[in-house]
C-alpha cells in the first residue's frame, strides 16, 4: 500500500472541523415550528393524560401527615 499525504490531511483537517464545531459560541438553529394539528393534538393528548392520571390517582384533599400514618 502506498501513503496517499492528502487522505491523512483531509483526515486531520476533518476531523478538527468536527470537534471544533460544538463550541460553545456556535450558532444555534432553531427547530422549525411544528404544524398546528400537532400542537392541537399534543395539547388534547396532555389533558387526556391528566384526567387519567387524576382517575388513578386522585389527589388528597386532606393529605394524613407522615407521623400519623
Amino acid at each position: 500500500m502506498s501513503y496517499e499525504p492528502i487522505a491523512a490531511y483531509l483526515a486531520v483537517r476533518l476531523t478538527q472541523q468536527q470537534v471544533l464545531s460544538a463550541r460553545p459560541d456556535a450558532p444555534v438553529v432553531p427547530d422549525k415550528p411544528r404544524p398546528r394539528r400537532v400542537r392541537a393534538l399534543r395539547t388534547t393528548l396532555a389533558a387526556d393524560l391528566h384526567r387519567v392520571a387524576a382517575w388513578l390517582e386522585p389527589a388528597d384533599p386532606c393529605p394524613v401527615p407522615a407521623e400519623q400514618r
